[in-house]
């Protein structure tokens, strides 16, 4: 090998090395603990919940929720972002959630109950990495249409 081939080597293991560390960090980018800033969420339909709080790691999620009326819930669901469903508990409108990576900043959560999708769930981490908007799209345990845009701060 010439030294210009041997440099163009090394240049090329070093970048997919680079990359290759690199995007597990980018692909992190939601896991943390979240508050949610209910004066900056919209729920519809009402009412919106008096707090929220979601806890992400790779291997899963736990939300605790103090409703606007009822007993607090804590939800708990694993997996990975495989696209797999993962049991859920806690979740009075879900049984199993499957979880996607879609970009770097954005996830993909669909909650399912008995089979039927109850909602799909888009989370985008702004790029300061400080916020994190989730879209939640489905129906209520009720059976009403159900569109919540919900502001979260990284604590």
């Amino acid at each position: 090998m010439n030294r210009n081939t041997t440099r163009s080597l090394v240049g090329l293991v070093a970048g997919c090395l680079i990359v290759s560390l690199g995007s597990p960090l980018l692909a992190q980018s939601n896991l943390g603990t979240w508050a949610a800033n209910v004066g900056k969420s919209t729920y519809s339909p009402d009412p919106a919940p008096k707090s929220s709080t979601l806890t992400i790691t790779a291997t899963g999620v736990t939300v605790d929720v103090a409703p606007a009326s009822g007993p607090a819930q804590k939800w708990v669901y694993g997996g990975t972002y495989d696209g797999k469903p993962v049991p859920v508990t806690g979740n009075p409108n879900a049984d199993m959630a499957t979880r996607k990576r879609l970009s770097p900043t954005t996830t993909e959560t669909t909650f399912t109950k008995g089979g039927k999708v109850t909602s799909v769930n888009t989370s985008v981490v702004a790029a300061d990495g400080k916020t994190m908007t989730i879209t939640a799209k489905g129906t209520t345990a009720q059976g009403q249409p159900m569109l919540n845009v919900q502001v979260y701060e990284k604590k």
